[in-house]
This record gives C-alpha cells, structure tokens and sequence, in this order.
C-alpha cells in the first residue's frame, strides 16, 4: 500500500504496487495458459483430435434442444465457428492480448475478453478442461478484472476479493480449489 502525504495528513491509500503487479501476473498467467492452448488444442479437440468439438457440441446442443440454449448454458465463441482455424485464431488472439495486459496497458475490457475466450475453451475443452480446478480458476481470475478500473480506485473491498484466488494458488495443484464428491 502506498500512501501519499499532503499537507502533513495521510491521502487516501492507492494500492497502486499492488494493482500493477497482480495485472501483469494475471497477464502472465493468461499468456501461458493461451500458450499451452495454441500447441495442445488440435491434437485435443481439433477436428482430427481425440474429442473433437464439432460433436461435442452437436450432443450439448441435442441434449439442451437448441444452440441458443446451449450456448446460453455453456457461453462460447466456439458454438459460432469452431474449424481448427478457430480454435487456433481463439488461442493466438488470447497470446496476443494476455502479452498486451502483462506489458501493462490492461483495463476492464480486456480482462473480461480474455476471461470469455479462455472460458471458450473450458466450455469445449471436455476432459482436457473440463476438470474442477481449471473451471473454478476461471471464475477466481474474473475477481482482478475489477482492479483495471482506474490508477487510484482499487478499494480495499475489491482486494477482498482475492482471497479465494489466494487460497486456491496455495494449494499444490488447481484441483485442490475444485468441490469434488
């Protein structure tokens, strides 16, 4: 917390050290999970993979009657177009930006693009995203978003939110964050 004197009386805390360094972690993490995704995501669920999303979503979208439905179930960019030059363009778009927010120019909107294009591929990702940690990891990195407001409006209730974020990294693996039965 840094905390500017004015007057000889304390101004109001900025967390500026603190919103700097957690968007450019998260940045950092978004451009290795993207990474991981441009290499892994054809053998996995290309076409020609071992779980291809085209019927994938062909057996969601019969199970919850319509793609509208669906989509609105399991929100993805893939229920739109999803060739392996999709998947593909979606990871590398992802890189791209994830390495934009770790250089520092991050805000509100990139984060949430960001979290819906990784959210794209755990909603298609079957077996390979489909497991606890990776899905509850997704919904803990939506909570920084909320520090790209502004320089000097991160508020102290907004760091509260990183709690969980905290206690789930703690933990030797992602899956230890997952509520299992």
């Amino acid at each position: 917390m840094d905390i500017e004197w004015q007057n000889g009386s304390a101004a109001q805390p900025t967390y500026w050290l603190t919103r700097f360094m957690i968007l450019r972690l998260l940045g950092i993490v978004y451009a290795i999970a993207f990474f991981v995704a441009i290499n892994e995501i054809i053998p996995l669920i290309g076409t020609d993979g071992l779980l291809p999303v085209e019927i994938s979503l062909k057996v969601i979208s019969h199970a919850l009657g319509s793609d509208t439905a669906s989509f609105m179930r399991f929100p993805s960019i893939f229920w739109l177009w999803h060739s392996d030059a999709a998947l593909l363009t979606v990871a590398w778009i992802g890189f791209i930006l994830s390495l934009v927010v770790a250089a520092g120019y991050a805000n509100a909107i990139a984060l949430a693009v960001l979290w819906f294009l990784y959210m794209s591929f755990v909603h298609v990702g079957q077996d390979w995203y489909g497991y606890g940690g990776k899905f509850n990891s997704q919904k803990q990195v939506f909570s920084p978003s909320f520090f790209a407001r502004c320089s000097t409006c991160v508020h102290f209730q907004n760091m509260l939110l990183l709690f969980p974020l905290l206690f789930c990294f703690a933990g030797s693996s992602f899956a230890s964050c997952s509520v299992q039965d």
